[in-house]
């Protein structure tokens, strides 16, 4: 395998692999949630996103899928027209986007403010709330299952 095939496959893995998290969070765990009232949806809330915020897991994925791609960009450099390499960028772009910008500007700060929600006197807006945060990871969803497609698409034609 080259260095190319190599950053390119741990792209697609990294990518992957935060995938299946998010198919999980929006395919499993959002029905899930959105059977439960105020209280069970807030108490599930305080105990899942400090683990989520914290998790290695999230830290690995989210940088992985960043550098491997950045890393693969540079090996590609001397070609910069190919499919691999704009596929490769694209793939990039959404995962700053998608992931990177959404986490940071929108879902973090949203985290904040679901966990000051109290379960026993859910504010009248919780719902809308929790609406905010179904959308928000659909958005990194989509971001990042169109990652991983472009990844493997630039691994296969490379």
């Amino acid at each position: 395998m080259t260095f190319k095939e190599l950053t390119l496959a741990a792209s697609v893995v990294f990518a992957g692999l935060w995938s299946g998290l998010l198919a999980m969070l929006t395919l499993i765990t959002h029905p899930m949630l959105a059977a439960m009232d105020g209280r069970n949806f807030e108490h599930f809330m305080r105990a899942f996103l400090p683990v989520a915020r914290k998790s290695w897991f999230n830290y690995a994925c989210a940088i992985g899928m960043a550098i491997a791609p950045i890393v693969a960009l540079v090996a590609l450099r001397g070609n910069p027209g190919s499919a691999s390499f704009v596929l490769t960028a694209i793939g990039l772009a959404l995962v700053i986007l998608g992931v990177y910008v959404v986490s940071n500007v929108w879902k973090e700060p949203h985290y904040d403010v679901m966990l000051a929600w109290d379960p026993e006197a859910m504010p009248t807006g919780w719902t809308a709330g929790r609406r905010r945060y179904f959308a928000l990871n659909w958005i990194q969803a989509a971001a990042t299952w169109t990652a991983f497609g472009l990844f493997l698409m630039a691994l296969v034609l490379l």
